[in-house]
């Protein structure tokens, strides 16, 4: 890792509007890529790791400093191009080309199999990125928020016929960069969360800032306090330090049941998770005999599904948060399908957000680069005065600033549809020409979305036309983000799902307050979600077709 390059003090972003490179949209992407390593953001930032696993920014501290040494050198008609994690080439283009093209761990398909790809990072040919951590747009928990939050707002609705998950007891693991956004989107749905995390640490983080009610060790004193509260409507959230694959059999031992059940630890990294034993060991372990530690992690995910599916028997409401658990649990012999070979329980997003995704909405973030949490407040007013009509985005913004902490450069996230993206790009940057928000503004999203992602076993699961491992739509998604002028783009391989299982598409466009920028912003921000509803329309979903006659999406007939 070249921990002789490692900076001697924490990386923090820099605040305010002296600049250090060239431009702002070279700027925002130096200061996205150190705000991803903020120790307050990132979960082992002395590893270049942010979050999901092995989630890493750079491929090492060398090409991390390489990195900020090129961007700070980086002219406003010139392009970046960072292959996984490493710079490789400074090109000129034109100003309205991206500043920095990204692609992270992407193998020729025959060889897209984790073991191939692991011997490249280990001989440093090649990085994981996750999704916004190799991609520079990760803002912390709050990133993978809102989305878990809509999720279990859709699960309500449909399993519960309810708004809210009030009354209801949901049990889950994982606390990592991801997974601890569970328990405040549970909390914010007004239902009960037990989230067995095996790392107390992360559960202590969680708990201090305020993503987490309560802690403990005693499975015995976390059932008690999840069920006093279930039985008297009170939403609570509790960490439970513990592990998955022995808390999860040992509640349906007991035949305790329930209402909902998912899971989000970092099945999809097998070298992530963590087995039965002590933690300590492990990690020594898994420095030692990978294999060893393997056979171990299979052990322990057998064990956990194998619960799940008996709780799901009894009556729980399961689904797969995206992490590639189901998948993991089948090739170490877990019988997972039924006749019609459909997972025994579905992915979220074939199950609650599919339609969201039909009508162009999906993650939209923004992150002030002054540093300053008063920009966040002034559009987040702007937020609720231009979107009145839409109760759930309003109540969103509303829980969002009473509960939600800013770590890092101050940020928010929200889920906007097509037109009201591009709509609120250009509000955003009317607000930074007026000198109501001080400095320009990051606009973008995970990779999770619409039409930037091909996953079989999460975004495109179970796709109406079977399309669920055609790719080309994530690739014609970057490419058309890349023409109309974001500030920068990526292609990654992986994602929440690992290797062989997911490709996927990112971008970020900078509102720097200038004329100019109103044309890049609205381009850019129209196209990213009309590519959702042309994917699904495609595909011969009703509510996409609809969606794209209304809105005027131009489908060839």
């Amino acid at each position: 890792m070249f921990y002789e390059s490692r900076p001697q003090t924490p990386i923090r972003a820099p605040r305010g509007t002296t600049l250090v490179c060239n431009d702002w949209d070279t700027e925002a992407a130096l200061r996205m890529l150190m705000n991803s390593l903020d120790p307050d953001v990132a979960i082992q930032p002395e590893e270049l790791i942010v979050y999901g696993g092995a989630g890493r920014t750079a491929r090492n501290w060398k090409e991390y400093q390489r990195i900020v040494n090129a961007l700070k050198a980086l002219k406003s008609d010139e392009t970046l191009c960072i292959q996984s994690g490493k710079p490789v080439y400074v090109v000129r283009t034109h100003a309205w080309a991206p500043r920095i093209v990204i692609a992270n761990s992407n193998m020729v398909p025959a060889w897209a199999k984790q073991e191939v790809f692991d011997t490249c990072d280990e001989v440093g040919l090649a990085m994981y990125g996750q999704m916004a951590a190799g991609s520079w747009i990760h803002i912390g928990t709050q990133g993978a928020l809102q989305g878990t939050y809509e999720t279990f707002a859709a699960l309500a609705r449909k399993a519960f016929d309810a708004e809210t998950l009030k009354g209801k007891f949901v049990l889950t693991a994982g606390m990592g960069g991801m997974g601890s956004a569970q328990p405040l989107a549970v909390t914010m749905n007004e239902g009960t969360i037990l989230c067995v995390e095996a790392r107390k640490e992360r559960i202590e983080k969680k708990v201090r800032e305020g993503y987490c009610d309560k802690m403990t060790s005693s499975l015995d004193d976390a059932l008690q306090w999840i069920l006093d509260a279930k039985s008297q409507h009170q939403p609570l959230s509790v960490g439970l330090v513990g592990n998955a694959a022995e808390i999860y059999p040992e509640l349906a031992k007991r035949d305790i049941v329930p209402d909902v059940i998912t899971d989000q630890t970092p099945a999809h990294d097998l070298m992530s998770y963590v087995p039965v034993g002590d933690v300590q060991e492990l990690d020594k372990l898994r420095e030692r005999n990978k294999r060893a530690y393997k056979e171990k992690v299979l052990d322990a995910i057998v064990d956990q599904v194998k619960a799940i599916l008996e709780m799901q028997r009894k009556g729980a409401v399961c689904f797969d948060s995206g992490n590639n658990l189901r998948s993991q649990a089948e090739m170490a012999g877990v019988s997972m399908r039924d006749a019609d070979g459909r997972y025994w329980y579905p992915g979220f997003v074939s199950a609650f957000i599919r339609p969201l995704f039909c009508q162009g909405k999906g993650p939209f973030r923004w992150v002030a680069l002054s540093g300053d949490a008063v920009d966040i407040e002034k559009i987040d007013d702007a937020v609720i005065k231009n979107f009145p009509e839409d109760a759930s985005l309003v109540r969103w913004i509303k829980l969002a600033r009473e509960k939600v902490p800013l770590l890092g450069l101050p940020a928010r996230i929200c889920w906007l549809g097509y037109g009201d993206r591009a709509k609120m790009g250009l509000i955003i940057n009317d607000m930074i020409r007026k000198g109501v928000v001080k400095a320009p503004v990051v606009i973008g999203r995970d990779h999770f979305d619409c039409g930037s992602a091909a996953s079989p076993y999460c975004e495109t699961e179970g796709m109406k036309d079977g399309s669920d491992a055609v790719a080309d739509w994530s690739l014609i998604n970057f490419a058309l983000n890349a023409i109309n002028g974001a500030s920068w783009v990526s292609f990654q391989h992986g994602g929440g799902m690992g290797i062989g299982n997911s490709l996927h598409a990112g971008m970020v466009i900078v509102a720097d307050g200038t004329k100019e920028r109103d044309e890049r912003l609205e381009r850019v921000l129209t196209a990213d979600p009309g590519m959702g509803i042309a994917r699904h329309a495609d595909a011969g979903y009703e509510g996409a077709i609809q969606a794209a006659r209304g809105k005027g999406v131009v489908i060839p007939e």
